[in-house]
């Protein structure tokens, strides 16, 4: 089956088969192309379950499971850590792993609005530019959720499903202090007897990811195909066009050749790509005469907080149904959604968290004291009870020397990236925190981050897109400035990472690239 899928020929080659993948080829093969996924990871099976386990160190059996199977190699602030993140390496990418929350940024995201500037100017295609293709996205997905009352621009999405209990009082309690809750924009819809799918591979099909609202789809329609376990190695070219990209099929070496490309295989593996594909035509990396490629690394910045329901209420169990946009500004500060995690303050969670900040810290090189995250967490599940947690989530900003690296041919699979958190950043984070226990004073709420919390599944910005090729890589339709037959489909393309999950974005830009693929095709005949 390989060596028939190597000798056909493709209209396009997609390398990635995430949020952004999955979604740009879907939309490709819908259109009447021919397109050929390229995954590193494996297929894997429906009736997988399982999450993201930081647990698991051999690189196989990581593979195996659908994780990317290196370390993040990070240097925060000077200081260098270890650790695996919440990275996917299989069909559907990250996005099988994620809890499903598709949220649309709001205008002054993308644009300069009166009395609230742009911090970079603004994206090079606006708010009401990228609208249809958020509604697209939001169809596609199948999302369903409330309307956000602070905004007058109607979200093309399903009615809510019902609340339980507890979110229904907590939610007007919420009302009751003056805020403007909603039922969060989700593309999990949980059936009998499914806990949701919230963080873990979904094995029932309740949620809509980039295998499931993507590869699956673009398979089905009979010109699509996925080629599995197959590592890009790098991207031949003569500088201008690719020529081909060099695989490793197990142990042997291919080169495989479509019509165009497109890259989305992440804010980390893109840039990875691009830079390990240097050659004497491209010296400093495919791409990159702006010497941006891997620059402008941004995440977000998580703010836990646990709240308790009034007295009485309780919860079924985990679900995610809160969002408030209440403190999304404080006029020029820009600062994020706060929304329900998913997760109670259980003492499994704790464990969960305090093992993370475990892995990030200086302890991080002494693992056998690990387990002693036990005991806090135990005397915290005691006191929280049944607190919900939530998380406000900052927007992070671009600056050019947070950049992913080039591959290390001793550790190639270690994602290596430094990241420095800028006073401006700490300063509005200090700000978040106290407009947060203002607008739930009058609930029992409690902190669960006191250091700096970088979301490192929300990686984005490390190939933006701009019209000038000597600030970004790619051009507003999402193709190279350097490169005429490759285009860019993820979270790399984003200037700045707006104050929401990334994954709507991503695959709204995915499909409004598919069309403009399309068009490029148009001209060919």
């Amino acid at each position: 089956m390989t060596a028939h899928l190597l000798d056909q020929s493709w209209d396009v080659a997609v390398i990635g088969t995430g949020m952004g993948g999955g979604t740009v080829g879907r939309a490709l093969a819908e259109a009447g192309l021919r397109v050929l996924f390229v995954e590193k990871g494996p297929a894997g099976y429906r009736s997988e379950a399982q999450a993201l386990d930081p647990g698991v160190f051999d690189p196989d059996a990581r593979l195996l499971r659908g994780f990317w199977p290196g370390q993040m190699a990070a240097t925060i602030n000077g200081r260098a850590s270890r650790f695996f993140g919440p990275v996917g390496a299989g069909v559907g990418g990250s996005s099988v792993f994620y809890a499903g929350t598709l949220e649309r940024p709001e205008r002054h995201d993308l644009e300069d609005i009166p009395g609230r500037a742009h911090p970079t100017g603004g994206w090079p295609v606006g708010f009401d530019a990228f609208l249809p293709w958020f509604d697209a996205a939001q169809r596609m997905y199948d999302i369903h959720g409330g309307q956000d009352p602070l905004n007058d621009v109607p979200h093309a999405v399903a009615p809510p499903l019902p609340l339980g209990e507890g979110d229904a009082a907590m939610m007007a309690s919420f009302e009751a202090a003056g805020l403007h809750p909603y039922a969060l924009h989700s593309c999990v819809t949980p059936r009998p007897g499914a806990q949701g799918c919230l963080g873990h591979k979904c094995a029932c099909g309740c949620k809509r990811d980039g295998r499931s609202a993507g590869v699956e789809p673009a398979v089905a329609t009979g010109r699509a195909a996925v080629l599995d376990r197959a590592e890009v190695r790098r991207i031949e070219s003569d500088g201008r066009r690719v020529t081909g990209l060099r695989l490793r099929l197990g142990s042997e070496e291919h080169v495989l050749t479509a019509r165009r490309y497109v890259l989305a295989a992440g804010a980390f593996g893109s840039p990875r790509l691009l830079l390990g594909s240097a050659s004497e035509a491209c010296p400093t990396g495919l791409g990159n005469s702006s010497d941006q490629v891997g620059r402008n690394l941004m995440f977000h910045l998580n703010e836990m907080l646990a709240i308790w329901p009034r007295r009485g209420h309780g919860f079924d169990g985990p679900s995610k149904a809160i969002g408030l946009r209440d403190l999304y500004h404080d006029g020029d500060a820009r600062f994020g959604m706060v929304q329900a995690m998913g997760i109670e303050a259980s003492y499994g969670d704790i464990v969960h968290v305090l093992n993370g900040m475990y892995d990030r810290s200086a302890l991080a090189r002494l693992p056998k004291l690990r387990h002693l995250t036990r005991l806090p967490a135990a005397v915290a599940a005691q006191v929280l009870g049944a607190a919900k947690v939530f998380v406000g989530l900052m927007e992070d900003l671009p600056y050019g020397e947070n950049r992913v690296h080039a591959p290390d041919p001793k550790d190639p699979d270690a994602l290596a990236f430094d990241y420095t958190l800028h006073p401006e950043l700490l300063t509005r984070r200090r700000a978040f925190r106290r407009a947060m226990k203002r607008a739930f004073r009058g609930h029992r709420s409690l902190f669960l981050t006191r250091t700096p919390e970088l979301n490192f599944g929300h990686g984005c910005g490390t190939l933006r897109f701009g019209s000038d090729p000597r600030s970004s890589v790619q051009r507003a339709d999402g193709r190279l400035h350097d490169v005429g037959n490759l285009y860019v489909a993820d979270a790399s393309f984003m200037p700045t990472s707006a104050g929401v999950n990334p994954s709507l974005t991503i695959a709204a830009n995915a499909l409004r690239v598919a069309d403009h693929l399309v068009r490029d095709f148009q001209h060919d005949t």
